[in-house]
């Protein structure tokens, strides 16, 4: 039986429902798979589903004192297959003090992760995300003499590549979610293997099904805007609202509403009350995926507002309930996102070009039934969660399969290579 470790930064995670399908389909191949976290989870808010996986994963952050001792002691014990680990950590150009302390702490995670591994007589380890249990995924395989894999998503790759050299040299393959994805990755890492990047798109299924038309309201309701996502910089929840503002001060009468929860909540409470919105945009909170459906449903308009995406699951969830959706025209999104055709794009960071776009669509939305139609088809056509995971695991374990002895394999052979 082939056994696969299979790590991400946080698991399992509400917001990252893809990686339990694909450690699913690889256990319904008969794959042994071996559920790890860089970060301990609290069960609090997981679904059942969440919490059978929670029992089962091994967590790795925070490490005992005994296990650092251990981790250190096995990289100690081997100096000349550890330094090649190090190396990198030295030369990343551009690294701050801080991000080389943090990544050589998570090179003895990676020392903790082969060590709770060895006995267990893995072939393989895949990492969801390129953020730091990536390395650590990197470090467990190069101890172990085993392949490496990790998938690549959006500020993982675009805002956030540390030692991404490095990793692209030593994996065994590097799965991405998007065709800007792949170019950027070959444009900014020329030594990269072209043939070692696969694109492999995510999906989704319709949450909850209902007639396309609504039942109509017995009263005039405000135009609903929409946006999903957690409360963090990169999603940039200021611009949404200082969009508000200048909405309502253009007489749309609307209502929107912010589902997600994180770090950002109190500035942008403060920035909702500066600006008199309190009656208009709403910080909702966390919404579980089963009780999104019913937000879906009273949107007249799902925005997004984000600096850095892959192409984003909260876009093809709307879109396959004929959602008409507004997001900006960067990296991956217009792959999904055809402007006018499937939905529509505003140019990011122009505060007129999103308010134009949402007064636009708020003033004509009685006649863009044929774009609802086509988000829905598009998202059927080449977003199907249940098609894509199937593809996922016929290519993953294609990938795996291919072994060759110690002088041959990738992570021995790339990784000694000059970052």
């Amino acid at each position: 039986m082939t056994t696969v470790a299979y790590i991400a930064n946080e698991f399992p995670c509400p917001v990252e429902p893809y990686v339990m399908d694909e450690i699913a389909e690889l256990r319904r191949r008969g794959v042994e798979v071996i559920c790890c976290s860089g970060k301990r989870v609290a069960p609090n808010e997981l679904s059942l589903a969440e919490r059978a996986y929670w029992k089962e994963t091994r967590f790795f952050q925070p490490l005992s004192d005994d296990a650092v001792i251990r981790a250190a002691g096995r990289l100690a014990a081997d100096p000349q297959n550890s330094w090649p680990l190090l190396r990198p950590l030295l030369l990343e150009a551009g690294a701050s003090p801080g991000l080389r302390t943090r990544a050589l702490g998570h090179t003895l995670m990676g020392a903790a992760l082969a060590r709770e591994l060895e006995p267990l007589n893995v072939q393989h380890i895949h990492c969801h995300h390129g953020y730091f249990a990536s390395w650590m995924a990197l470090v467990a395989a190069h101890v172990l003499r085993i392949g490496f894999s990790f998938t690549l998503h959006g500020s993982d790759l675009l805002q956030r590549g540390d030692l991404l050299a490095a990793k692209l040299q030593a994996c065994r393959f590097c799965v991405t979610v998007s065709d800007y994805n792949r170019r950027f990755i070959l444009e900014k890492y020329p030594k990269t293997d072209a043939a070692k990047i696969l694109v492999q798109r995510l999906g989704v299924d319709r949450l909850l099904r209902w007639p396309v038309t609504p039942p109509i309201a017995a009263e005039p309701r405000p135009f609903s805007l929409l946006a999903v996502g957690r409360l963090h910089p990169v999603k940039d929840y200021g611009f949404l609202i200082s969009a508000c503002a200048d909405l309502r001060d253009r007489g749309v009468d609307f209502l929107c509403w912010i589902a997600g929860e994180g770090s950002e909540r109190s500035a942008l409470e403060r920035q909702i009350s500066k600006l008199e919105l309190q009656g208009r945009v709403q910080l909702i909170g966390h919404v579980p995926r089963r009780d999104l459906a019913g937000y879906y449903r009273q949107a007249d308009l799902v925005v997004m507002t984000s600096k850095s995406e892959g192409i984003p699951v909260v876009l093809m969830e709307a879109m396959s309930h004929g959602k008409l959706v507004l997001a900006p025209g960067i990296t991956g999104i217009p792959e999904l996102v055809e402007n006018q055709r499937t939905g529509f794009l505003y140019q990011s960071g122009s505060l007129a070009s999103f308010v134009n776009a949402v007064n636009w669509i708020y003033a004509n939305q009685g006649f863009l039934a044929g774009v609802r139609r086509a988000a829905a088809a598009k998202v059927a056509e080449s977003y199907s969660r249940r098609r894509n995971v199937h593809d996922f695991a016929d290519r993953f374990l294609a990938r795996i399969s291919h072994s060759g002895g110690e002088n041959a394999h990738p992570v021995l052979q790339q990784i000694r290579l000059s970052v």
